[in-house]
């Protein structure tokens, strides 16, 4: 996604947005510019498409000072990727915005600009933006009250920087949707998307909260909340501990991403929510009119992105009624395959960079499929290049060999994916479509009560201490996270662990159950609830050791040979991300316990770039 840096100083400060964009580049760009009010008293820009070294090299020919300055990195949603389209966007020469998310009503906006005789250079939603603040600032000439009274006229998502050649004195910011970060210096302070862009000058840092605008001065920094009122946020010190390639306060990489969910799950789906839907651009500025052709999708991905995939194949069919292939990418690329007319080719990658996806996703360009989307967590990868369309996970790096954080924004994602083709096809009921954006709002919560259960989870980990095997179970889309679950305990324990649908006990696995094979199963309240019971009953009848995940509400309890931890009550839409925690928990405690290398488990790489 986008990202935007802001600084207001007694020096000239286009080094410090250079330097911040290049810390933002992991984000997935393609364009990049910076605008800078002179000493002179003019606002000035430099705009490239590509990477911010051609950013940086347009400054060093032709050169940029000011001590009042915004830029920013774009990932297209309305318009292509163009220097004219590319931020920051003017009005008047004297007036520079920079944008994260989509404005929904930006036709209606921009048309009654046009009728009051704006002219529109870019094909952008941000230009209505800039246009609509400078016609407000006719009537209402301080900066602050202008932005104030100009968003309330925006509908869907926004992170906002905004100067004025008129009012040299200050940077002003507006958050809905899409976060911002204020950095706090000596006698300068700063703005950006993510507080990583400005490690390099401050490590204070005062986080804007939903609703809230900010007016940004040399020496002090004031915020009104949503209804207009004062506030002061909270300023926090960032320590060395928080960065990625730290471990902090765990003792391993994998523990620390797993409890980093929570954070990532809202970062991925900040700027992508409406108040009762998702926003369709987010996926690209052709996604709505592709997504209205798409009649079929097929998936190929691989490991634990392919679980992803298996998962999505349940919600895309169940909540969206789109007709759903799932394939392990190293098997498709080798088969004849029949193309379904209209089918999105949709690729699952936490690298972008995995080798039979990536031959995947080229064979299937031959094949003629509809358009093709790339689900990945790196914006400047081979997948997301070659890919008609992209949606970035936000994960953040993942040190850990072993997928966790990026397994569940994958999840993530692929529910955003189906909410927008339900959407755009008319298949999803709006009603229903509401209730899933307002849960998925408060998913992170929920991870984190997950996430609780921690020392719960580590102390049902000692079953396994001296086990060999494993048999995960699950009904329904839960079957993909017992797959997930089993392949997470045989790669860093080295545990033989093997998955089933609960219903398939009878037809041969039942035969290896005994007290000597723990059988771990997800039990969510749903409509297989009791069938599931049913299946573990037959496991108990024949020695074996349960260990259930189960709905709190789901009347499970604890007996002889039977372990149950109460989860949380959730969706059942959302449950198979939720249900993914626990597991992931199991699996690194039982690895702790057998003393192997969790991190780096032995014959594994983090990405697989060769057959």
């Amino acid at each position: 996604m986008c990202g935007i840096v802001g600084a207001i100083a007694e020096r000239n400060i286009t080094a410090v947005l250079v330097e911040g964009l290049k810390r933002l580049e992991y984000r997935g760009y393609d364009s990049a510019g910076v605008a800078l009010l002179t000493d002179k008293g003019d606002l000035d820009r430099r705009r490239r498409v590509g990477k911010v070294s051609e950013l940086e090299s347009a400054l060093s020919a032709e050169p940029l000072a000011g001590r009042l300055g915004i830029a920013h990195t774009r990932w297209a949603t309305h318009g292509a990727p163009s220097e004219r389209n590319a931020h920051p966007h003017f009005s008047s020469q004297d007036l520079a915005v920079v944008h994260n998310g989509i404005i929904e009503n930006h036709e209606e906006l921009r048309a009654q600009l046009k009728g009051l005789g704006y002219v529109f250079s870019s094909d952008t939603d941000t230009e209505v933006i800039v246009h609509l603040l400078d016609h407000t600032l006719k009537t209402q000439p301080d900066l602050a009250a202008a932005l104030k009274q100009a968003v309330k006229q925006l509908h869907g998502a926004y992170g906002l920087a905004v100067i004025s050649a008129k009012q040299p004195d200050r940077l002003l910011a507006a958050r809905s949707g899409s976060p911002l970060v204020i950095g706090l210096g000596l006698g300068e302070n700063f703005l950006a998307s993510d507080q990583l862009a400005l490690r390099q000058v401050t490590d204070r840092f005062m986080y804007l909260e939903e609703g809230d605008i900010a007016e940004i001065r040399r020496d002090s920094v004031q915020i009104w909340d949503a209804s207009g009122q004062p506030v002061v946020r909270e300023s926090v010190q960032y320590h060395e501990g928080a960065e990625a390639a730290d471990k902090g306060e765990y003792r391993h990489f994998m523990l620390k991403e797993i409890h980093e969910q929570p954070k990532v799950v809202q970062r991925t789906l900040e700027g992508r929510l409406g108040s009762d839907h998702v926003l369709v651009q987010a996926f690209g500025p052709q996604a709505a009119e592709l997504f209205a052709k798409v009649r079929n999708v097929q998936i190929v991905a691989c490991g634990t992105s392919y679980h992803a995939g298996m998962v999505a194949r349940y919600w895309l069919e169940g909540l969206a009624g789109i007709p759903c292939q799932i394939e392990v990418a190293s098997e498709f690329r080798y088969r004849k395959v029949v193309v379904q007319p209209d089918t999105l080719f949709v690729s699952i990658s936490q690298s972008g960079e995995t080798a039979d996806t990536l031959a995947a996703l080229r064979n299937g360009k031959e094949l003629g499929y509809l358009a093709s989307l790339a689900i990945c967590n790196v914006g400047i990868s081979s997948l997301v290049r070659e890919s008609d369309l992209t949606l970035l996970t936000q994960a953040g790096p993942e040190i850990g060999v072993a997928s966790t954080k990026a397994f569940t924004t994958q999840l993530v994602a692929l529910m955003l994916l189906t909410l927008a083709l339900g959407q755009v096809r008319g298949t999803l009921d709006k009603g229903l479509e509401a209730e899933l954006v307002d849960e998925l709002r408060r998913l992170p919560t929920r991870l984190g009560e997950a996430l609780a259960m921690d020392s719960v989870v580590e102390k049902v980990s000692e079953l396994f201490a001296e086990k060999h095997h494993s048999l995960f179970l699950g009904r329904g889309a839960q079957y993909p996270v017992a797959m997930e679950g089993a392949l997470k305990l045989k790669e860093i324990s080295y545990i033989h662990a093997e998955a089933y649908p609960a219903g398939e006990l009878k037809h041969g696995p039942l035969a290896l159950v005994d007290s000597d094979m723990p059988v771990v199963t997800v039990a969510p309240n749903n409509e297989l609830l009791e069938k599931l019971k049913s299946n573990l009953q037959e496991v108990r009848a024949r020695g074996g050791e349960l260990v259930v995940f189960a709905d709190e509400q789901a009347g499970m309890s604890n007996g002889e040979g039977t372990h149950v931890v109460n989860m949380p009550h959730i969706h059942d839409a959302l449950a198979p991300i939720l249900y993914t925690i626990p597991l992931q928990l199991l699996s690194y405690y039982v690895a702790v316990l057998k003393g192997t290398d969790v991190d780096q488990p032995r014959n594994l790489a983090k990405s697989v770039t060769v057959e």
